[in-house]
């Protein structure tokens, strides 16, 4: 059986806009880009409506995604959901994205 993504550690860093997850696969340690995550929001209302919702619409890397400079890229909270995602609070008051373990696993930025 194939181990679940989940991480052992979350920080966040406002000041240098970036959040590391430590992830129990392989001592996996991934930092997202906090403009990048933003741009990756899974909610409906960012994925441009809900026929563009579901893993064939998730991007392959976080860091492939372009910014867009009308949005803010700061998070202001962080909550937990239950025992498998995070939804971010952004600075701009957006806050319907639910950042599911596999779902960070998946878009993680990958090193080389």
């Amino acid at each position: 059986m194939t181990e679940k993504p989940r991480p052992t550690g979350i920080t966040l860093n406002k000041n240098k806009g970036y959040m590391e997850i430590n992830w129990n696969i392989d001592n996996v340690t991934a930092r997202y880009s906090l403009p990048h995550l933003r741009e990756a929001c899974p909610c409906a209302e960012c994925r441009g409506g809900h026929e563009f919702m579901g893993a064939a619409y998730d991007p392959d890397d976080l860091m492939s995604l372009q910014l867009l400079p009308a949005r803010d890229y700061t998070i202001k909270d962080l909550q937990l959901i239950g025992n498998y995602a995070i939804q971010p609070v952004w600075g701009d008051g957006h806050s319907s994205g639910i950042f599911t373990w596999e779902y960070l696993w998946k878009i993680r930025p990958k090193e080389g």
